[in-house]
């Protein structure tokens, strides 16, 4: 399981891991260098050939790191929707013909901006939810929740 799981890890994770790496033995080894001379003459050689192109490695490894992670991330989403789409259809769980079926009152949420059928889920056994008639529902611009989908008359 964990191969399989190291194989999709993006080369520029990879890439990003070794030049972090890279980058923190150079500071080390330029730091180290530095520090057991006395002159600031004798110090910058390390400094130019060690310190900075290890920093610059450090900040490149930073860099592959973030896109490697967002090129990773997006080619899961991609293969999440990808799964979402070409996957058999389950079977319906909300059956239309008691939706159909059940009585024709329309219940709005005082400040609310949708009407809902009475058996709707966002509605349901909630005590604060008030009948709505064609003049209240013009009256306060509400609109049809897309959930439960109530007749457009009532």
């Amino acid at each position: 399981m964990r191969t399989a799981r190291l194989r999709s890890v993006h080369p520029a994770l990879w890439a990003g891991l070794a030049a972090l790496a890279v980058g923190a033995a150079l500071c080390v080894v330029g730091w180290y260098g530095m520090s057991g001379e006395r002159f600031a003459e004798r110090q910058l050689p390390y400094l130019a050939s060690c310190t900075v192109p290890g920093a610059a490695l450090i900040i490149a490894g930073a860099v592959l790191l973030t896109y490697g992670r967002n090129t990773l991330a997006t080619s899961r989403v991609e293969r999440l929707y990808e799964l979402l789409v070409t996957a058999d259809p389950a079977p319906d769980t909300l059956d239309p013909a008691p939706l159909a079926a059940s009585s024709g009152r329309l219940l709005t949420m005082p400040g609310g901006t949708l009407w809902h059928r009475a058996d709707c889920p966002l509605v349901e056994g909630k005590p604060r939810a008030v009948p709505a008639d064609a003049g209240a529902i013009a009256e306060a611009g509400l609109v049809p929740c897309p959930i439960c989908e109530p007749p457009n008359g009532s």
